[in-house]
């Protein structure tokens, strides 16, 4: 389900290679990085919206940016090897602010991290962008969340932001709390509400 997705406008970062730089290794190392993720006796998952072009689309794990690869401060991925080859590796602000949250907490080695909709929704010829998912590809997405949440049955759910609380509740599965994106200048605000959701 995961690697089969094809859409519109929807770039699939474990079945495509990207074009708007080259991409070395590509979906392979991206499966494989996500399989290293997800291998752990998760106590929570973080759910958010959608993969962004300059974290997941990339790195192949959520909320995650290849800068933070490079630098080794991902939990369980044994690689610092780098996909794209532009200058600088991509570095996303959302990523930066869930991880060192993530630390701060001591949660970083117990958490696993998804997305609503697992693929990259960018705009319309410019993969290099994001935007929100429509209500039919967050659609798209519950049965893999639904699948993906079984794999860790003694874990909480936490939503980042509202599409990813929509979907959780559409998903039927149990939704611990939801706290604000990082983005547009929510990183204090996510920071205050999970460690909030943590303590209760």
């Amino acid at each position: 389900m995961l690697v089969g997705y094809r859409a519109d406008h929807v770039f699939n970062p474990w079945n495509e290679i990207n074009c708007f730089y080259q991409d070395h290794g590509g979906y392979l190392a991206r499966r494989e990085r996500l399989l290293q993720h997800m291998d752990c006796d998760a106590k929570l998952i973080l759910c958010g919206e959608a993969p962004g072009y300059q974290g997941c689309a990339w790195s192949g794990v959520p909320f995650t940016s290849e800068r933070l690869l490079c630098e080794r401060q991902i939990p369980r991925i044994d690689t610092a090897a780098r996909l794209s080859s532009r200058s600088r590796p991509w570095s996303e602000p959302s990523a930066t602010t869930v991880w060192k949250t993530l630390y701060r907490l001591g949660l970083a080695d117990s958490t696993v991290l998804w997305n609503a909709f697992p693929w990259h929704p960018h705009k319309p010829n410019i993969e290099s962008s994001n935007r929100k998912p429509t209500s039919a590809e967050v659609a798209a997405g519950v049965d893999i969340l639904s699948r993906f949440a079984s794999l860790y049955p003694n874990a909480r759910i936490v939503a980042v932001g509202r599409v990813a609380a929509d979907a959780i509740q559409r998903s039927g599965l149990p939704l611990a709390g939801a706290v604000r994106h990082p983005s547009y200048g929510g990183a204090p605000e996510f920071a205050v509400g999970l460690a909030a959701l943590m303590a209760s």
